[in-house]
């Protein structure tokens, strides 16, 4: 640095007062033994300037680099106050100065800044405020001269000011921190550094995520610290982490307090709003791993006080809120990333434990390196009942792996038979999009053709703990939705979350129990999971036949159900109807009158079944009944236009069709009649209709479903001032005859008009 050319002369500047000199309110390391200084010095300022910023108010943001004219002076002390009054000042060099994390530098490293000023240099840093004293200057005391720094403007200077000041007590902090000595004064310096971060006027991330980085490579450095030091620093750093999230390093300590002392108060008092924060922001644990460990860590640390879970459903309450709709949209899809990755942990600890078997990483990234490693067999994990003979459903070309497995708890009790073909369809190309479930990750070597799976105490508990909080989270109405979502493309097999599932089954929104299938062709979904012989099923199929009975009351088209059921799960139908299962009952009724068996044989053996039972043969009759009705009513002969009078209902509609033969019928008015989706039904028998009017009825989204599926005729629709909703609406895309539709002053949506519009209906008004 030039310092050539400067003059001197003056009265020392430290002896004037400047309400702006800021250098640390409380000593450092180095002086929190010596003795306290006379009056008069920075350190008596200190409560003064930290009133001053209080009370003015202003706030900065950080510099890291800008703009500035430069001048530096080389003298004796003495001499400097006659010089800075002089109105001749030396020259001012313009600069783009950079604060880096160690000294104050120059992009053009020439002139007064040919060499970087060091901020253990910097002795001190003032305002100067004199009356001939060049405006909206600092002062940069520095060993044999002053560096001078002008701004443009007040509000600028004073950001150079706090900026600088700023870099200088973190420089000497990180300094003085990185070799403690004694750990009590390395505790009031912590609190020292916490203090400074809350009262800088500075309004930036870094002021105090740099003191948490601080005391976190100070921890990571230091690990031989008593249980008591943890916690009193804990305690210190706490202010600083009420909004700002902890560094990985910190989050490393933090988790092993909470394994360590479960039941210190810290975990409840401090780290508590800790978690909340992390839960209700846009977390990317894939980023923040170690976030996400700290949060399961906590959780299990509530889970191991007094009260157990108790304490777990207050947070998971707190984290709702009081009110039926959760404020925070980020909570559920965090604590679900967090419950599921502790789930996984459990077993993932055990696959890694096996000789050749893959991580859970690798097979998740779909990367196996099978080269080096046995071709491995499938673990498929059937009902706990090993006199259940199991017949799936498998398609020619899939080979047939037959397994028997007893779930009891922690323990399960395989039996495998190999088959080569099956290990060639498990390896997984990479960039495979599909998410492996725990059956594609609990591998096994083919040199074992049975073994027992036992998890550790710990993970057991680790896994009843967080399977439990999924079951709390879907006891909230407005998490269900999400929840489902979540759930959907990773299901597992545990006895414990069967209650999450019968959630799912018993919402009646569609959003919801849609979940229960496969989220793509090929891969089983809770749905597939719960089915008699699926992996999870251990009620006889009671769960299954719920599910079916809400997924055919909702607007699904049910042929497609029916046909899907057919391909894959009539076996299990078959046995549910033969044990006089009234919804398996109906369902196999459904299947002969919407003709979806082809095969006699299978005909006959549906038939069979149905006469089995007193339900079965009662439906069956009534069944038989509807079908003569039907031939009837669809007669050819009877009138071609037909309207019903207004008031009518749905049981005029009946008793009206069923007077006679309606098989020319082309056109029915239905308008301003009190009909409801249950005339449907009748709907649907009447094969030449081209023309409906539902104009003002309480026609809905379910009437909707069955007409798409059966009116393949129709060509004219009206649903004006009808209750239907963009889920019925849509149903109606299918129908490729349909070319005009009426849905004024009905709840239609922009987005489903759009996709209306797309279709071959001509006219959509």
């Amino acid at each position: 640095m030039d310092f050539d050319s400067s003059s001197g002369g003056g009265s020392d500047l430290h002896n004037n007062h400047n309400p702006h000199q800021t250098d640390e309110s409380k000593p450092l390391l180095g002086e929190m033994s010596a003795p306290t200084p006379p009056d008069g010095n920075k350190m008596g300022a200190a409560p003064c300037r930290r009133a001053l910023l209080h009370c003015n108010g202003m706030r900065y943001k950080l510099l890291q680099e800008g703009d500035i004219q430069v001048c530096v002076i080389k003298h004796p002390r003495t001499f400097l106050s006659k010089i800075l009054t002089s109105k001749f000042l030396r020259r001012w060099e313009p600069h783009h100065l950079t604060l880096t994390d160690t000294s104050l530098a120059s992009a053009t490293p020439t002139g007064y800044m040919e060499n970087s000023v060091s901020y253990s240099s910097i002795e001190d840093i003032q305002l100067l405020s004199w009356e001939n004293a060049p405006k909206y200057c600092l002062q940069l005391t520095v060993p044999g001269g002053t560096v001078l720094l002008q701004a443009a403007n007040s509000y600028l200077r004073d950001q150079w000011f706090h900026s600088l000041q700023w870099k200088k007590k973190i420089y000497k902090y990180k300094k003085v921190l990185s070799n403690p000595s004694r750990w009590e004064v390395v505790l009031k310096e912590i609190r020292t550094l916490v203090d400074m971060a809350l009262t800088s006027p500075l309004q930036d991330d870094s002021i105090h995520q740099a003191p948490l980085e601080i005391v976190s490579k100070l921890l990571s450095e230091n690990i031989n610290l008593t249980t008591q030091e943890h916690e009193n620093i804990i305690v210190a750093i706490a202010p600083l982490l009420e909004n700002n999230h902890p560094p990985p390093d910190l989050c490393e300590f933090f988790c092993k307090h909470c394994r360590e002392r479960p039941r210190s108060m810290v975990v409840i008092e401090v780290f508590t709003p800790v978690v909340q924060r992390i839960l209700k922001h846009n977390m990317d644990f894939g980023k923040c791993p170690r976030l996400r460990l700290f949060t399961q860590e906590y959780i299990l640390a509530l889970n191991e006080l007094n009260a157990g879970m108790e304490v777990v459903k207050k947070f998971i309450q707190s984290m709702h809120g009081q009110t039926g709709h959760c404020p925070h949209p980020r909570v559920l899809p965090n604590l679900v990333a967090v419950c599921l990755a502790a789930i996984y942990s459990c077993y993932e600890e055990y696959i890694n434990s096996r000789d050749n078997s893959p991580s859970l990483k690798e097979i998740r990234n779909g990367c196996q390196q099978q080269c080096d490693r046995k071709p491995n067999l499938p673990l498929r994990l059937l009902r706990a009942n090993p006199d259940l003979v199991s017949q799936e459903v498998t398609s020619p070309t899939e080979p047939r792996i037959k397994s028997v497995v007893i779930v009891n708890s922690s323990e399960i009790h395989v039996e495998l038979k190999h088959n080569n073909t099956a290990n060639q369809k498990l390896k997984s190309p990479a960039g495979n999009e599909s998410e492996p479930n725990l059956i594609d990750c609990l591998l096994v070597s083919p040199a074992c053709s049975t073994m027992n799976i036992e998890l550790s105490p710990q993970a057991d508990r680790v896994l009843v703990c967080y399977v439990e909080i999924l079951k709390m989270l879907s006891d909230y109405d407005d998490w269900r939705p999400a929840l489902a979502s979540l759930l959907q493309p990773i299901p597992f097999p545990k006895e414990e979350l069967k209650y999450v599932i019968q959630r799912f089954a018993e919402d009646p929104r569609q959003e919801v129990h849609s979940c229960l299938l496969s989220v793509r062709a090929g891969k089983d979904g809770w749905f597939q999971l719960y089915s008699p012989g699926g992996v999870a099923c251990d009620d006889d199929g009671e769960l299954f036949a719920s599910m079916v009975h809400i997924l055919m009351g909702s607007c699904y088209k049910t042929k497609k159900f029916l046909l899907s059921l057919a391909e894959n799960k009539l076996g299990p139908c078959m046995l549910l109807a033969l044990r006089g299962n009234q919804t398996m009952v109906e369902i196999l009724c459904l299947m002969l009158e919407y003709n979806i068996i082809e095969n006699n044989d299978t005909q006959l053996q549906i038939i069979s079944t149905l006469e089995s039972t007193d339900v079965g043969k009662k439906m069956y009759e009534q069944l038989c009944d509807r079908q003569r009705e039907l031939k009837e009513l669809q007669r050819k002969g009877g009138p071609t236009r037909l309207t019903l009078p207004s008031k009518s209902t749905d049981a005029d509609l009946t008793r009206l069709l069923s007077s006679g033969s309606f098989g020319n019928l082309e056109n029915l008015s239905l308008a301003f009649t009190n009909v409801t989706s249950a005339c449907a039904e009748q709907l649907i028998k009447l094969p030449s209709l081209k023309q409906l009017n539902l104009w003002s009825t309480q026609f809905g989204d379910a009437g909707l479903r069955l007409l798409s599926e059966h009116l393949t005729s129709l060509q004219v629709l009206n649903l004006c001032e009808t209750p239907v909703t963009d889920a019925g609406l849509l149903a109606l895309s299918s129908m490729k005859s349909l070319c005009s539709l009426n849905m004024n002053s009905t709840k239609l949506s922009a987005d489903t008009y759009e996709d209306l519009k797309k279709t071959d209906i001509i006219s959509v008004q």
